[in-house]
């Protein structure tokens, strides 16, 4: 099987469905990306419409059409029909100083503490490291965003510095993990960051 159809295969983790996104997904992209609850750490708010959603999906179906992966659509196994959160690689521009690939995820309220993010990312690490042949993965973060933190250091990520990205905003904090960390890493999720952590 060519590498990129390798890629844009479903995954499955221990718990999870991971597959590219679809243009059907665009009510719980809003929906995710509009609640006031899982917003409470993006700096600009919730999302104000569903013209915005429909924006960000569509940048993240070109992005699989162009590489070949990207943020998945996530659900647990048992259940694949229903959309717990989006999450995954993309390749960026922006973060740090070079390009490079970045980790994102949101989440459900209700799927909070349950260690999805971890279980997810750990997938996403592995493509990065073992599959894509990565010299880095970063993440951006808010800094009063502490169970987004947790999560990045229980996986490994370590703080690299900061960016002033959202203006009026506090700067952003920038995690990173190397190929180099990655290779001493267990290949397990860490454990859940607790709800409300």
């Amino acid at each position: 099987m060519p590498v990129r159809d390798a890629l844009s295969t479903p995954q499955l983790t221990s718990r999870l469905w991971l597959r590219a996104p679809r243009e059907s997904d665009l009510d719980t992209v809003y929906a995710l990306h509009a609640d006031p609850v899982c917003s409470r750490f993006t700096p600009g708010g919730p999302m104000r419409n569903r013209s915005a959603a429909a924006e960000l999906l569509q940048g993240w179906l070109t992005h699989w059409q162009a590489h070949g992966f990207g943020c998945w659509a996530i659900a647990l196994r048992e259940r694949p029909e229903l959309v717990q959160g989006f999450g995954g690689l993309m390749r960026h521009n922006s973060l740090g100083d070079a390009p490079g690939l970045g980790l994102y995820f949101r989440f459900s309220p209700e799927s909070w503490g349950q260690g999805y993010a971890s279980e997810m990312a750990q997938s996403a690490l592995e493509l990065a490291f073992d599959g894509l042949q990565a010299e880095a993965v970063q993440a951006v973060v808010q800094p009063a965003n502490t169970p987004s933190r947790k999560t990045l250091e229980r996986l490994g990520l370590l703080l690299k510095g900061s960016q002033a990205d959202v203006p009026g905003q506090p700067p952003s904090l920038l995690y990173e993990i190397t190929a180099a960390l990655w290779a001493g890493r267990p290949r397990t999720p860490p454990e859940p960051t607790p709800f409300g952590a």
